[in-house]
């Protein structure tokens, strides 16, 4: 059901099976009753011709003749029979086509009246029924109560009703299926400009298209104008990001190459490896920041799997360097086979942010703790927790610092952009940060990313 086209052929075909069952109802009811009136009028017929035959015979009482006009009333099994009976119910008349049958009596109408009703042999057959009380008065001016009656099997009206029933269902299923593979048709042509719209979409996806057509129907140009605002808007900002590190990694190429040369010409080794070491460490990250504006949707979707325990090791060791003056103490807990599924750079974003405050701001200890976001996904979420022992973080302060360019402390050096970083990076991967005092005594950062399977988007 995720296909409209299936949800309108669904909904249509609900309407035409209501539709047309009310259809073949309304008409089933309407026949029905004009054959039953019209073998009521023929039954009438027959009643009046019985009528009409009657006379009074030597016995005192009414007889009717061996031979009628209607022949069906002489021939053996015609479905058509006749009788008259005598006030006391004693048949007196019946008709040879009811030989070896016996006619239900029914109930008898007052005299003058007519009355209609099914009945059935013994044998189950159905009859539609019509009898008739008559006051009858002789020559002598004596009269008697007489009941005629007349009967038809209804076999040949039932299967007249069957066959028009399955004629009705064969018809209104030949036209809904012909209504319904027409709508499907109609429905494939009204939908060719949504389709459209998808493809090109895949299009500018791949990048082999820069926008939307114009060519859509009037109920379609402002998705697709809104569609084509929104994307060119995107290119804009990613250009705007591409363009500012372009210019930053240029004007930091040069200075890092000139610190190389000059480290390499110096006479102390082991001094210029260390530095080497770093200026390979910054220009891995030019290269991250270059890398991440301009990275497709296509690699975004395809993560690596990031060994945590490795790089945070690789970075504390290069934080020892850089806070070699203040020597913390690194407290390593991480979970054994720990893997991070996302972006290298977005880890060492991630970890070395929140480590290099942690150093800036400590007394002596730092501690990071990073377990799996969820029991046995190791390959996805993560909490990573670092915390210290220096001032912490005022519980008022906390969310003021999660903004750019805001600090606590302008003597201290820095940006004020990590923890905005931080938060930054995490919400892309649908995690939180928050901020909370450690058992160190100082500031407790805890970024939290769920497993891939559940991270919002």
């Amino acid at each position: 059901m995720n296909s409209l086209s299936s949800r309108l052929l669904i909904s249509v075909s609900v309407l035409l099976l209501l539709f047309f069952g009310a259809t073949i109802a309304v008409l089933d009811t309407a026949f029905t009753e004009a054959g039953e009136q019209s073998r009521r009028d023929i039954l009438d017929g027959h009643l009046i011709a019985l009528l009409a035959a009657a006379e009074p015979g030597d016995d005192g009482e009414l007889a009717l003749p061996d031979r009628l006009r209607e022949p069906r009333f002489g021939r053996i099994g015609s479905g058509l029979y006749g009788e008259l009976r005598s006030a006391d119910r004693v048949v007196l008349w019946r008709s040879r086509s009811a030989l070896g049958l016996v006619i239900p009596e029914g109930f008898a109408p007052d005299v003058g009246e007519q009355l209609f009703a099914r009945e059935s042999l013994d044998d189950g057959t159905p009859l539609l029924t019509l009898s008739l009380a008559v006051e009858w008065e002789f020559n002598d001016g004596a009269s008697k109560y007489y009941l005629f009656k007349v009967a038809e099997s209804l076999d040949s009206f039932n299967a007249q009703i069957a066959g028009f029933r399955g004629q009705l269902f064969g018809w209104f299923a030949a036209v809904a299926a012909t209504m319904l593979l027409s709508f499907s048709l109609l429905l494939r042509g009204l939908l060719r400009p949504l389709r459209k719209i998808e493809t090109e979409i895949g299009e500018i996806e791949e990048g082999s298209r820069v926008s939307l057509s114009g060519e859509f129907p009037t109920e379609l140009k402002g998705v697709a104008r809104n569609m084509n605002l929104l994307i060119d808007s995107e290119r804009a900002r990613s250009d705007r990001y591409r363009f500012t590190l372009d210019n930053l990694a240029h004007s930091l190429k040069t200075p890092l190459a000139a610190m190389r040369a000059l480290l390499n010409d110096g006479d102390n080794a082991k001094f210029g490896a260390r530095f080497d070491e770093q200026i390979e460490r910054m220009d891995e990250i030019v290269r991250y920041q270059l890398r991440k504006p301009a990275a497709s949707v296509s690699d975004k979707l395809v993560l690596k799997s990031v060994r945590v325990e490795k790089e945070v090791l690789r970075l504390i060791e290069g934080l020892r360097k850089v806070h070699h003056d203040k020597a913390p103490e690194f407290d390593v807990s991480i979970e054994k086979g720990m893997r991070f599924r996302g972006d290298t750079g977005d880890f060492l974003e991630l970890a070395g942010n929140l480590l290099d405050n942690a150093c800036k701001w400590c007394e002596k200890k730092v501690s990071i703790h990073v377990v799996s976001a969820a029991a046995g996904a190791t390959v996805s979420g993560m909490v990573l927790t670092v915390s210290d022992d220096g001032p912490g973080i005022p519980q008022d302060a906390a969310a003021a610092l999660l903004q750019r360019g805001m600090r606590l402390d302008e003597s201290t050096p820095g940006h004020g952009i990590g923890l905005a970083v931080v938060k930054d990076i995490a919400r892309s991967y649908g995690g939180l940060l928050s901020i909370r005092q450690s058992a160190l005594g100082g500031a407790e950062i805890i970024v939290s990313i769920p497993p891939l399977g559940s991270a919002k988007s």
